[in-house]
């Protein structure tokens, strides 16, 4: 009796664990897809400040969380470890320069450019696995790098402008996940070492901000609320997609990460009233083209792999 109980129990826990990693990542993936709404909310102080107040409050919240976890101790070795910190400050830097892009793309009114650079990103790790991981290229991810391609050419010989933003966007989030694979960072540990080793900097421009008059930090309560909630809009969102991502298969991860560049891109069109052009058109139905196809592939490998192995 007890034996023939136990298998419905093991498949409720599986259903909860799935249904748990699908609420934890779909609340990552809907913060970063509606964080423009909070960055425009902070415009007045300008992107650097706001960088700034970004990575102060990011490590205030980590520090408790990482702690909670039994995990400080871990970030203090790292941050101790001089050999290592070469690796934490190439990624640090990557990170940084990421966060000011999208920051400055929001603020410039640029939310199309943005959304179009995370849309590529997933492309972009792939071409960067196959030149720096020696991961081979499939046929049908060839196909969707090339589409991808042709869509961010769209613009250029169209219209003679180059899309910066977006591929800045994408290589810099591509070549920060690269580093930190290389050197098997974990996410948590490594968003607090990284926030930690930008933290003096970051305090340096809030005081040279401060003292000038400058800053706005200390303007009123509210806004000074608004920037202390820059850390929850960094730190929060990568905790939710961390516990989703250790709950679910990779290509049902895959498929969610679409959510965030697809609200940033209805709110730019329908909420900040950007304009959608032609050339927008051609290079989004090329890049969307790309995506269907590279996520079907992923889709299929994934199931080729799991029938080959079903504890995968």
């Amino acid at each position: 009796m007890a034996e023939s109980a136990s298998p419905p129990a093991s498949l409720a826990q599986r259903h909860r664990e799935t249904q748990i990693g699908l609420a934890a990542a779909f609340g990552g993936f809907f913060i970063w897809g509606l964080s423009p709404i909070y960055f425009k909310a902070v415009e007045q102080a300008g992107a650097l400040e706001i960088l700034a107040q970004r990575i102060v409050w990011t490590l205030v919240l980590m520090i408790p969380i990482t702690a909670a976890m039994g995990r400080l101790g871990e970030a203090l070795t790292v941050l101790r470890q001089v050999r290592r910190l070469p690796v934490y400050l190439l990624s640090t830097c990557l990170v940084t320069l990421n966060w000011l892009l999208f920051i400055w793309g929001i603020l410039a009114e640029r939310v199309l450019e943005v959304s179009l650079g995370y849309y590529i990103n997933p492309l972009v790790n792939v071409l960067l696995g196959m030149l720096f991981l020696h991961e081979r290229l499939s046929r049908w991810q060839g196909v969707a790098v090339a589409l991808a391609a042709a869509g961010v050419a769209v613009p250029l010989v169209g219209y003679g402008t180059f899309p910066w933003l977006s591929l800045a966007l994408a290589f810099s989030f591509g070549t920060y996940a690269l580093v930190r694979k290389k050197a098997a960072i974990d996410p948590q540990v490594g968003l607090m070492v990284e926030t930690a080793l930008l933290t003096p900097a970051a305090l340096a421009v809030i005081v040279v901000l401060e003292t000038s008059g400058n800053g706005h930090f200390l303007i009123d309560w509210q806004f000074s609320a608004l920037l202390i909630l820059s850390g929850f809009m960094t730190g929060m969102p990568l905790l939710l997609f961390m516990h989703g991502a250790k709950r679910l298969n990779l290509s049902t991860v895959g498929l969610m990460q679409y959510l965030a560049p697809s609200m940033q891109f209805l709110l730019a069109v329908a909420v900040f009233g950007e304009a959608f052009t032609l050339s927008h058109l051609a290079t989004f139905a090329l890049i969307w083209s790309a995506l269907a196809v590279f996520s079907w592939e992923s889709i299929r490998r994934y199931r080729r792999m799991q029938a080959a192995d079903p504890h995968t």
